[in-house]
C-alpha cells in the first residue's frame, strides 16, 4: 500500500522535454521521483486541442499511469490568456465558456480533480481595461457559471495568485470566493507570485489560506520582487536568486499543518538538459523544506 502521510511532490509539464509523448512523459516523471504531473491546457493551438483528445488516447494515458503510479491531479488551464472571461467582447467570452466546459468535461475524463485557472478578468486587453467595473462584472458572471458547472462534474476550480494586480493575493482572492459562495471554488497560491508583491506578508498570506480552508495546492518558484522601478520577472528565476525565503515559507506551512500537494514549477522543456534540471530543483527543494523542518 502506499504511504499517505508521504510529502506529495508535483512537477510542472513545461519543465520536461516538450517535443514527447505523454507515455514516455509520465514514465520520465516517475524516474525523476515526482509523484505527478500538472497538465498544461495552454492558450496554443496544440495544448488548446488536448480538450478534443479521444478516449482511445485517454484511456492510453491512463494505463501509462496505473503502470508507473503517477498521478495527473491538476491542470494548469492558462486558455484564458487568449480567451478571458472577463472580456467586452462577446465572441470573446463566448469562446471562453466553449472552453471552460470542455476543460471540465476533460478533467472529469482524464481523472483530474483541480483546474488551476489564471486569476485575472482580461489579460491582452488594452490597459485601463482590465479591473474596469465591466471587465470584473464579466468576470464573475461566467465564474458563478463555470464553478455550477464544475460542482455538477465533482471538479475543483481553483484560482491561482497571479503576476498581475486583478488578484495577486490570497486577500484578494477572498472577495471572489466570498461572491461565487461554493465549495468547489478554491485558490492555489504560488509562493513566487505572492512574494514578488510588496504589499503582501507571505506568510500572512498562507495563514489566511488555510483559515479559510480555500488551499487545494501550492505552487513552488522563485521570482524578482516588483519595485518602483522594476516590474518584477514571475518566471524562469533560478531557484535561490529570487526574493523568495523558502525555509520560513515551508516553516509556516509545517506551523499550519499543510498536507497539500506542491508543484514545482519551471519552464524548463527546451533546456539543453531538463532531465537534469528536473533532478536538481527536486533535490534543492528538498534541502530547503529540510531547513524549514517541514521534513
Amino acid at each position: 500500500m502506499k504511504n499517505l502521510d508521504k510529502l506529495n511532490l508535483g512537477i510542472y509539464e513545461k519543465a520536461l522535454p516538450k517535443d514527447i509523448d505523454w507515455v514516455e512523459r509520465i514514465k520520465l516523471v516517475k524516474e525523476c521521483g515526482y509523484d505527478f504531473v500538472e497538465i498544461s491546457i495552454d492558450e496554443t493551438d496544440e495544448r488548446l486541442a488536448r480538450l478534443d483528445w479521444s478516449d482511445d488516447e485517454i484511456n492510453r494515458i491512463h494505463k501509462a499511469l496505473i503502470d508507473t503510479g503517477v498521478r495527473i491531479p491538476s491542470m494548469c488551464f492558462s486558455g484564458h490568456r487568449r480567451f478571458p472571461m472577463g472580456s467586452i467582447n462577446p465572441e470573446t467570452r463566448k469562446k471562453a465558456m466553449e472552453l471552460m466546459e470542455k476543460a471540465i468535461i476533460f478533467a472529469d475524463k482524464m481523472g483530474i480533480r483541480t483546474i488551476q485557472m489564471a486569476g485575472y478578468d482580461v489579460y491582452y486587453e488594452p490597459d485601463g481595461q482590465t479591473g474596469s467595473a465591466e471587465t470584473k462584472k464579466y468576470f464573475v458572471e461566467n465564474l458563478k457559471k463555470a464553478t455550477e458547472w464544475a460542482a455538477s462534474y465533482n471538479v475543483t476550480l481553483s484560482i491561482e495568485i497571479m503576476d498581475h494586480p486583478f488578484i495577486n493575493s490570497i486577500t484578494k482572492y477572498m472577495e471572489f470566493d466570498k461572491t461565487i459562495n461554493s465549495p468547489w471554488l478554491k485558490v492555489y497560491p504560488d509562493v513566487g507570485n505572492l512574494t514578488a508583491w510588496p504589499e503582501n506578508d507571505t506568510l500572512h498570506e498562507l495563514e489566511l489560506g488555510m483559515k479559510e480552508a480555500v488551499i487545494t495546492g501550492i505552487h513552488l518558484k522563485d521570482t524578482l520582487a516588483v519595485t518602483d522601478t522594476f516590474p518584477g520577472k514571475f518566471k524562469e528565476v533560478p531557484f535561490g536568486e529570487g526574493c523568495v525565503d523558502f525555509p520560513k515559507v515551508f516553516a509556516k506551512l509545517k506551523e499550519l499543518n499543510y498536507k497539500g500537494p506542491f508543484l514545482i514549477e519551471m519552464w524548463t522543456e527546451k533546456s539543453d538538459d531538463p532531465i537534469a534540471e528536473v533532478k536538481k530543483a527536486k533535490e534543492w527543494m528538498l534541502e530547503r523544506m529540510k531547513e524549514g523542518g517541514f521534513i
